[in-house]
């Protein structure tokens, strides 16, 4: 037996197949007179209309045959579906294909076929029209054509079919969308009369079903505008333009019971295939609850109006005496009251007594308007602890009725005081201490715990300001004190600015020298010292370097406390940093009789980190690390990866500290008792350390074991290595532009012998620059008077007339102000920078100067000259 190949179009084949909604579904008598006249009209005992499914064909009819499905792979029609043709079999004994088929061999014993490809979808293959008989027989092409014709018949059959199920499921989608929608829905006709409505609806507005099908619309509509209903269906349906139907509006419908709904009515018109209207559906959205909850944000605006203006217009209310009446008569508005007061508890030696401060007029009387004026002025308080009132400033009790004549702490009422109908008296408390009370009667709403609840915020807000109005003596006392103690703060914060930026000034200006000649004799190239007189300035540079960095340490701790540091974040190589650390420390490191270990690295990693400030934490960690070890001890310096991290440890074999003492180890000056010992320090260095590292997006950590040694570690983000060409330095290209240019005029204004000598020395290298130094700004203000310098350099702290005073008149005198002046000066603080570059100084450089920034500088400022017109002075 030959087994039927797959099409190559199969799966969307079977998708067709699917599409049809056909597979395993009951009978159907059109199928079923379709096969009948098949087998009538052919003679043949068995007719099948047959859909080849994934592993079956599966019979939709079956005329003479029993069996309603069998396996694909004896099935003769998928021999036609592959081919996509009719297949016709005379005699299946005399085809290869078929002759060992069980369906031949076997019951029902098929020896003719005659099979029509079904294609209602797509041209898609989905089964046959076919035709069995036990006996061979002949087959024309007449009898062919009309088993076609046939074929195309059922194929209409199956369209026809997958149409019902569409339609059948849109029905269903309708039906529940109207009858089982939370939305209420109303069906009406042309003529205006209810045809449908769902049960929301009818729930909606209390009727029942049989109530309305069949009533005119406007009996859900209240009579004022009921008569207008059929007038906006008939001119719609006339052409006119409409007013309701196609647009949405806010009206009210009648409930059942007279009642009036606020809904959001929407009507569209339905319309049949040929553009005519055959009815409009009703949409209903109960607004009640929209409503009801304007009504209350209505209320509670008008509450929180109250209570804001009260805090905020406080100081008003209270020095024009205004403010307990402002609330009295807020508290009447909010509950619609006739009456109200608001009063203040004392305390006294027997019982509480109640101050009022603001009441409405109940006077009735001569005698009684006297005694009013006397409540309201704070000249009389109450004291009857069993009246309506005492029961709230006298026990704090919530006293509410909506009856008051059948209360049983009423007491009597004199002769002619205005009846009152119900009351609620609330008590003011503060903590725990009574303060206040307020009351209202003749409310228009009843009295209920849910209005006590929604008056909740108006008694805090009398509860706050009464302990105002109290303690007003007490806060301007309070105020004294904070401006006082601010005042004492600011001068001691300037006193510590101004003490700072001295001792920077005085500790950089010998260091501008020593850090200044080391690294021009470094750099020289007319007289080159030998390697071991390199090595040697070279330690005097690192070592003025680090004693700047002492200072800076200092001066980092003041920054750090306002928020003041500045970093430089670019990627620097881990491992020089490293280098340039252990190199500065080397000496340090062998006079302890350490061993210093540096992990190699597994590949040169690059960090995004300020190079200055990651070389001050490793200072600060392997200093550390040295004092408090052991004589002969070791350190261990490692790194490593840690996803988008890199951790560098700090191991040292030294003393340890104790588990219930490293939860302070980086508090700024607590030292953990180290300052008893011979070892020196601040105590300030792992705060510092600790601020650097998270500025940087780092973090720090360690771990630590008494006499065993302690491990810190820091992380740093890991980040690529800058892609930019390295550029030759500012000072190697110092004279690169200066043989086609002329010379230049820098005036150095400076009264420091030492500093003038190495600003002579760095001029030296610059060829195309023609130095000249006065030692004080009123000799430079003559000078560039008379020939006007390219540039100034200016020291700040001078003899006689200051830098900024120098500055001052050059801004002032239109000879000088279009001279560029730089600031050279040891106030190194960046407040100091910040006011040079305000007052007008074009740039603002510190001292210990940094020759290769110097360098830089002054190429800009004399590239900038050099291409503007020169004019002789």
């Amino acid at each position: 037996m030959q087994a039927p190949d797959t099409p190559h179009n199969e799966t969307q084949r079977l998708a067709a197949l699917h599409a049809l909604h056909v597979l395993d579904t009951p009978k159907d008598q059109a199928f079923e007179r379709m096969t009948q006249l098949a087998r009538d009209l052919f003679d043949v005992p068995i007719a099948l209309v047959s859909l080849v499914d994934k592993e079956r064909q599966w019979f939709k009819s079956h005329q003479g045959l029993d069996a309603c499905e069998t396996s694909r792979e004896l099935s003769f029609c998928a021999h036609a579906i592959y081919h996509e043709t009719p297949l016709v079999i005379e005699d299946t004994l005399k085809d290869k294909r078929f002759f060992d088929n069980p369906l031949v061999n076997d019951a029902p014993h098929i020896r003719f076929y005659a099979g029509y490809p079904l294609r209602p979808l797509n041209g898609m293959a989905v089964g046959t029209l076919c035709l069995i008989d036990s006996q061979p027989r002949a087959f024309s092409e007449r009898d062919l054509m009309l088993l076609g014709s046939l074929a195309a018949q059922v194929e209409e059959l199956l369209r026809q079919h997958k149409r019902q199920v569409e339609l059948t499921r849109i029905a269903r989608s309708f039906e529940a969308l109207f009858t089982k929608s939370a939305t209420a829905k109303i069906r009406i006709d042309r003529s205006g009369h209810i045809a449908a409505i769902n049960p929301f609806a009818l729930n909606l507005l209390g009727y029942t079903e049989n109530e309305l099908i069949g009533q005119n619309i406007a009996v859900l509509t209240p009579p004022d505008i009921s008569i207008h209903h059929d007038r906006f269906i008939a001119d719609y349906l006339a052409g006119g333009e409409p007013k309701v139907i196609g647009r949405g509006r806010e009206v009210e419908a009648l409930h059942k019971d007279g009642r009036r709904i606020p809904v959001h009515l929407a009507i569209n018109a339905i319309h049949n295939d040929q553009g005519r209207v055959v009815e409009f559906l009703g949409v209903l959205t109960d607004l009640t609850e929209i409503y009801d909850a304007n009504r209350r944000i209505r209320k509670e605006e008008n509450l929180l109006k109250i209570l804001h203006q009260g805090i905020t217009d406080y100081q008003a209310l209270m020095s024009g005496e205004r403010l307990w009446t402002f609330l009295m008569e807020a508290l009447r508005e909010l509950t619609d009251s006739d009456y109200a007061l608001i009063g203040e508890v004392m305390p006294t030696d027997t019982t509480n007594a109640l101050k009022i401060h603001a009441m409405t007029d109940l006077s009735w009387s001569e005698e009684s308007k006297h005694l009013m004026e006397k409540l309201r002025s704070g000249d009389m308080t109450l004291t009857n602890p069993n009246s309506l009132l005492g029961r709230v400033f006298a026990s704090g009790e919530v006293i509410m009725t909506n009856d008051v004549y059948r209360h049983t702490k009423r007491g009597g009422f004199p002769a002619g005081h205005p009846r009152i109908n119900n009351y609620l008296g609330v008590p003011i408390v503060s903590g725990d201490q009574l303060i206040g009370m307020f009351a209202i009667a003749n409310s228009k709403q009843p009295l209920n715990q849910a209005l006590l609840d929604w008056l909740q915020p108006f008694t805090d807000t009398c509860a706050l300001l009464i302990n105002l109005y109290r303690q007003m003596a007490e806060r301007e006392q309070v105020t004294s004190d904070l401006a006082s103690a601010r005042d004492l703060a600011e001068k001691a914060n300037q006193a510590k600015s101004e003490f700072l930026s001295s001792m920077s000034h005085e500790l950089r200006t010998p260091l501008n020298a020593i850090i200044g000649f080391s690294q021009l004799l470094g750099k020289a190239r007319r007289d080159p010292l030998s390697d071991k007189q390199q090595r040697q300035v070279g330690q005097i540079e690192k070592s003025g370097q680090h004693l700047l960095s002492l200072i800076n340490e200092v001066l980092d701790l003041a920054r750090i406390e306002a928020g003041h540091v500045q970093f430089s974040i670019e990627p620097i190589l881990m491992q020089n940093v490293l280098d340039d650390v252990c190199s500065t420390l080397e000496a340090t490191i062998e006079a302890a009789g350490i061993t210093l270990t540096s992990m190699p690295f597994s590949e040169p990693w690059y960090v995004a980190a300020d190079y200055t400030r990651t070389k001050q934490v490793l200072l600060n960690l392997l200093s550390n690390a040295i004092k408090y070890n052991h004589q002969h001890g070791t350190i261990r310096i490692a790194a490593e990866p840690l996803d988008d991290e890199l951790r560098i440890s700090i191991i040292d074999s030294g003393t340890g500290i104790a588990i219930e003492r490293q939860h302070e180890l980086f508090e700024p000056f607590n030292r953990l008792d180290a300052e008893h010992g011979s070892i020196e320090g601040t105590g300030i260095g792992l705060a510092i350390t600790r601020e650097l590292v998270e500025r940087m997006q780092g973090r720090i950590g360690m771990t630590s074991h008494s006499d065993v040694g302690s491990t810190f570690w820091f992380t740093l983000p890991i980040t690529e290595r800058d892609a930019s060409e390295e550029q030759p330095s500012a000072f190697q290209n110092a004279g690169a532009n200066a043989s086609h240019q002329h010379q230049f005029q820098l005036l150095y204004i400076e009264d420091n012998p030492a500093n003038q000598r190495l600003m002579d020395d760095i001029i030296e290298e610059f060829s195309h620059i023609r130095l000249q130094t006065v030692v004080s700004a009123e000799l430079g203000l003559e000078i560039m008077r008379h020939a006007p310098p390219d540039l100034v350099l200016m020291d700040i702290h001078l003899p006689g007339m200051n830098g900024f005073q120098a500055l001052d008149i050059m801004q002032k005198d239109p000879q000088l102000k279009h001279i560029k002046v730089i600031a050279l000066s040891a106030n190194a603080m960046e407040r100091d920078r910040s006011y040079g570059l305000a007052a007008g100084f074009n740039d603002y450089l510190t001292k210990p100067i940094d020759i290769e920034k110097l360098t830089l500088t002054l190429n800009h400022f004399l590239y900038t000259a050099a291409t503007k017109p020169w004019k002789a002075p």
